[in-house]
């Protein structure tokens, strides 16, 4: 009998996935493989099941004769070791970022005869109807809250992107891109007070409040799925900062993360050259033990930010702050610097993962931003956060489109520069 392989990436079975198995079998002997909880990440397809899970669903359909894991999003490492004489996927991938596992697919089974057979992919309302709820699933704020933790659990690195508004996030929960042999994509989004005052053209002292901050929060999760970690400066008082650690749990944040400085806000960037005071390590853990005190679940987390090394304090002074702010209760460790270099980053992580190894360690790679994501975590660098990026690029596109119309008054020159209207539609839509 023939051999059939085919590979699910999904957490329930509807009507189209059948369709596949059925085909599958009518050309032989089916085994399917449940991609990995990694690669399902990477493949912008979190998981709501664990692995085994995924398996026993598949196993019991009857149109399946073995079921396995792929371990990675291409196919060719399992093809080689099957060598099946089938592959069987839908026709949905010929274009977009799954089109390099289909060319994947049918080099490897070039070297050895195999076929691959494109049923057509099954799209009617009850499938979609199936997707959307899945979506939804996971915008839930039960669901998203966990998702956090979840990740650090899966990935070596959580990819963090700034988002300010809903169309941020739908970039940060739609943008995927074929990258070294796979797929790859951000994991979580970051809503700074940067980013959030600048949208709103204010400065960042503070002036936009926690009630329109959470506006932000919650036009950002109206349309995506993704962890939101929050940065919620100073915290403010412990007591304020208690009350507000409730909230945010309740509505689905994942994480805060709140700094050792007190006094008038102003951008860590500026270093010394704004005054700006460092907190004591007993009143900022006061801080933190009374937020981790005021959290009604085990997944929400609190990241104390360290600023010992902006404001040239030395790397003994961060490390002593790390270790009274993880004894308060902190569920991971930021560690910020202004040099352009990684050194004095590098040396804090190095100290502090050895001796916590399971407390996650925040880098903010804005100045030194030469250092790779891979780099980072080999230092023990959980989570990687792009703290101001889609900000910094939207201001002087946005720009030269208005001195364009002032120059040319007309927009046909600057209109090559810009993205259709059909394709913003289109990103609304799919969601």
């Amino acid at each position: 009998m023939k051999k059939v392989y085919t590979c699910f990436c999904t957490d329930i079975i509807h009507e189209g996935h059948k369709n596949l198995l059925r085909a599958a079998a009518e050309l032989g002997e089916v085994t399917v493989g449940v991609l990995s909880d990694p690669e399902m990440v990477r493949y912008n397809r979190f998981p709501t099941k664990t692995l085994a899970e995924r398996m026993e669903m598949i196993r019991v359909l009857p149109e399946v004769a073995e079921v396995v894991v792929q371990e990675h999003i291409m196919y060719d490492e399992i093809l080689d070791r099957l060598r099946p004489d089938y592959v069987v996927h839908g026709s949905n991938w010929a274009q977009g970022p799954e089109s390099s596992i289909r060319k994947n697919v049918l080099a490897a089974l070039a070297r050895y005869g195999g076929e691959l057979i494109e049923p057509p992919y099954t799209e009617n309302a009850e499938v979609r109807k199936i997707d959307w709820q899945m979506r939804e699933q996971l915008a839930m704020p039960e669901a998203r809250r966990g998702r956090l933790r979840r990740l650090l659990s899966i990935v070596p690195i959580v990819k963090t992107i700034e988002v300010h508004n809903g169309l941020t996030g739908l970039i940060a929960e739609k943008t995927v891109v074929e990258n070294d042999g796979g797929l790859d994509q951000f994991d979580a989004m970051w809503v700074s007070s940067l980013c959030d005052s600048t949208s709103r053209g204010k400065p960042d002292i503070e002036l936009v409040d926690l009630s329109d901050r959470i506006q932000t929060i919650n036009e950002v999760m109206e349309v995506t799925t993704k962890p939101i970690i929050l940065d919620m400066d100073t915290g403010g008082t412990a007591e304020h900062f208690a009350y507000n650690v409730r909230t945010l749990e309740r509505i689905g944040v994942s994480a805060v993360i709140i700094e050792d400085k007190t006094g008038a806000k102003r951008n860590s960037l500026f270093g010394t050259e704004v005054a700006q005071t460092q907190d004591t390590i007993p009143n900022f853990s006061e801080k933190i033990a009374a937020g981790k005190a005021a959290q009604r679940t085990e997944e929400f987390m609190i990241i104390a930010r360290i600023e010992s090394l902006i404001l040239e304090k030395g790397l003994a002074d961060a490390l002593e702050r790390a270790e009274g702010y993880v004894a308060a209760g902190a569920d991971g460790i930021m560690i910020h610097s202004r040099a352009k270099s990684p050194d004095e980053v590098i040396a804090f992580c190095d100290a502090f993962h050895a001796k916590h190894p399971n407390i996650p360690i925040v880098a903010v790679p804005s100045s030194y931003n030469t250092i790779t994501e891979a780099e980072l975590a080999a230092h023990g660098v959980r989570i990687v956060i792009y703290a101001n990026q889609l900000t910094r690029a939207a201001f002087p596109a946005m720009e030269s489109a208005a001195r364009s119309l002032l120059v040319h008054h007309r927009a046909h020159e600057i209109d090559s520069k810009l993205l259709p209207i059909k394709d913003i539609i289109r990103l609304i839509e799919v969601m």
